[in-house]
C-alpha cells in the first residue's frame, strides 16, 4: 500500500509533485530509492534538484581556532525538531563542539573517545540520551588543519541544517590577512552550502557515480526514441554537463553564473598577487 507519508517522503526528497511521486512509488512497489531512479529515468527530476535535507533532526556546528589554522565540523543528531530547537540541546551541541575544537581528534572514533568531564564525549552523549529520552548521536566529525599558508573557514546555514568546512591555501604568509582573500573564502563557503558539489575536482567523483549517471541517461534517451548509435555520444555530452554541475571548481559561481569557481579563484589570485588553491572542503547536510 502506498501511504500518504511515503508519498510525502518522496516529495521532500525529490521536489516532485504528489501525483508523480505516487505513480513512481506504485511502479516500484513502494521502494523510495527505486522511485527516485524511476523519476530520474523519466526525466522528471535531475540529481541537482534533489532535496539536500535528510530525515534526521539535530544541529551541525563548527569551530575555528583564533589563528584560522584549524577548524572542525560536527553533526549531532536527535529524533525531533522540538528537541533540536531546545536551549538545553543547543548548549549540549555547543559544549561538544568546544570540547572537540580544543582536542587533537581527527576521526569520529577519536572524537567520541575525547575526555569530557568525568568520562568521554561518547558517555556525555549517552547521558543526554537518558536525560532527554531521545536517540542522540554524534554522527559526523571532520577536522581540517592548515597544510600550507592560507586559511581554514567555515559556514553554518539554516540554523545548523547545513555546514561547510573549507581550506584555501596561499603561498605568501600575509595573504590570509587581506580583505580580498577573506571575501573569496567566505564566498566559496556560501557557494558550497548552496550548490552542494559532490567533489572538488573530477578525480573525486567516483566511477560508480559516473556509471550510475550514464545508466540513467541511457534510459532517458531510449525513452525519447533516440537512435541506439547516437546514445553513447549524447551520454558523453551529458556527463560533461554533470561534471559542470557536480564538481566545485567547474560549477558556475552562485553570485556570478558567468564565471566558474576555478576562474573566480584565479581572478582573486591576480588581485592579491599570490597563488591561491582550493585544497579541500566538506559539506554536511543534516541527515545526509
Amino acid at each position: 500500500m502506498i501511504t500518504a507519508s511515503l508519498v510525502n517522503e518522496l516529495r521532500k526528497k525529490t521536489n516532485v509533485g504528489m501525483m508523480e511521486c505516487k505513480k513512481a512509488l506504485t511502479e516500484t512497489n513502494g521502494d523510495i530509492d527505486a522511485a527516485v531512479k524511476y523519476l530520474r529515468e523519466k526525466g522528471i527530476v535531475k540529481s541537482g534538484n534533489m532535496a539536500s535535507r535528510g530525515g534526521s533532526e539535530g544541529i551541525i556546528a563548527a569551530r575555528l581556532t583564533a589563528d584560522g589554522k584549524s577548524g572542525i565540523l560536527v553533526e549531532v543528531n536527535c529524533e525531533t525538531d522540538f528537541v533540536s530547537r531546545n536551549e538545553n540541546y543547543v548548549k549540549f551541541v555547543d559544549d561538544i563542539a568546544d570540547t572537540l575544537a580544543a582536542s587533537d581528534a581527527k576521526t569520529l572514533d577519536e572524537a567520541l573517545a575525547v575526555k569530557k568531564d568525568e568520562g568521554t564525549v561518547d558517555t556525555f552523549v549517552k547521558a543526554k540520551v537518558l536525560e532527554l529520552g531521545e536517540n542522540i548521536r554524534l554522527r559526523k566529525f571532520e577536522r581540517f588543519d592548515l597544510q600550507d599558508g592560507g586559511a581554514i573557514a567555515h559556514y553554518i546555514h539554516m540554523g545548523g541544517k547545513v555546514g561547510v568546512l573549507l581550506e584555501v591555501s596561499a603561498a605568501n604568509g600575509d595573504t590570509a590577512t587581506k580583505d580580498e582573500f577573506r571575501d573569496l573564502v567566505k564566498d566559496i563557503t556560501l557557494h558550497i552550502a548552496a550548490a552542494a558539489p559532490k567533489g572538488l575536482s573530477r578525480d573525486e567523483i567516483t566511477e560508480e557515480i559516473i556509471e550510475a549517471e550514464k545508466d540513467i541517461y541511457r534510459v532517458q534517451l531510449a525513452n525519447e526514441g533516440k537512435p541506439a548509435e547516437m546514445i553513447e555520444k549524447i551520454v558523453l555530452g551529458k556527463i560533461g554537463k554533470f561534471y559542470a554541475e557536480a564538481v566545485l571548481l567547474e560549477q558556475a559561481f552562485i553570485k556570478d553564473p558567468d564565471t566558474t569557481i576555478k576562474k573566480l579563484v584565479e581572478t582573486k589570485a591576480k588581485e592579491v598577487g599570490d597563488t591561491l588553491v582550493v585544497k579541500r572542503f566538506v559539506r554536511f547536510g543534516l541527515g545526509e
